[in-house]
């Protein structure tokens, strides 16, 4: 390291000659210290990553074998495979709108190695079952969006309601008149909903 002529500031500081206060290291030498030491835990959870997965993952479908989130799940699966070069298998766990699959994941280990396909059902049985084992938003970590799906509210137009506040109002006061209709059977996983006269 080069010797510096110092001098005092009119601050009180002692400065060199280019006005730089003296340092033990050169200022170019400190930044690249400084990004390095910025980068290392970015380099280090690149590390990990490169690692995982070590061994099979399994995802869990709450569905029976055949439906939309099964055959999205075996898609991701098989993608997943070819890229990390491990094998990501499907467990399908259907029963209780994915509740069963939820819990059976919330109660496996928390190693990444057990992974859950959810859909809208799961959502809505965190808000309408007071009782599950298990808090959805506090034990489910999610990890990636697959899919996005569009839900719709159609009403015949003789239904004086333009908007959901003013369908439930209607709804309210016609109980008898309103009737739903959704094209899926048994299954809360709607994607429309009709109401006619």
């Amino acid at each position: 390291m080069k010797n510096r002529k110092r001098e005092i500031c009119t601050s009180g500081s002692v400065r060199d000659e280019d006005g730089q206060p003296p340092h033990l290291l050169g200022r170019r030498n400190f930044l690249h210290l400084a990004a390095g030491a910025a980068a290392l835990p970015a380099l280090s959870c690149v590390a990990w990553a490169q690692a995982y997965p070590a061994r099979p993952v399994r995802i869990v479908v709450g569905f029976p074998a055949g439906g939309a989130t099964d055959i999205t799940a075996r898609l991701m699966a098989q993608w997943l495979s070819e890229r990390l070069g491990q094998q990501f298998v499907i467990e399908n766990r259907p029963g209780a709108a994915g509740t069963i699959a939820a819990e059976a994941v919330v109660k496996a280990a928390p190693d990444g190695y057990t992974l859950l396909q959810i859909g809208t059902p799961n959502a809505i049985n965190a808000t309408l079952y007071a009782n599950l084992s298990f808090n959805f938003v506090r034990d489910i970590a999610p990890v990636g969006s697959i899919t996005r799906v569009a839900y719709v509210v159609v009403v015949h137009p003789s239904v004086p309601a333009k908007t959901i506040p003013e369908f439930i109002a209607y709804a309210k006061a016609n109980p008898a008149g309103s009737t739903w209709r959704r094209p899926a059977t048994a299954r809360r996983n709607t994607s429309s909903v009709n109401c006619s006269r």
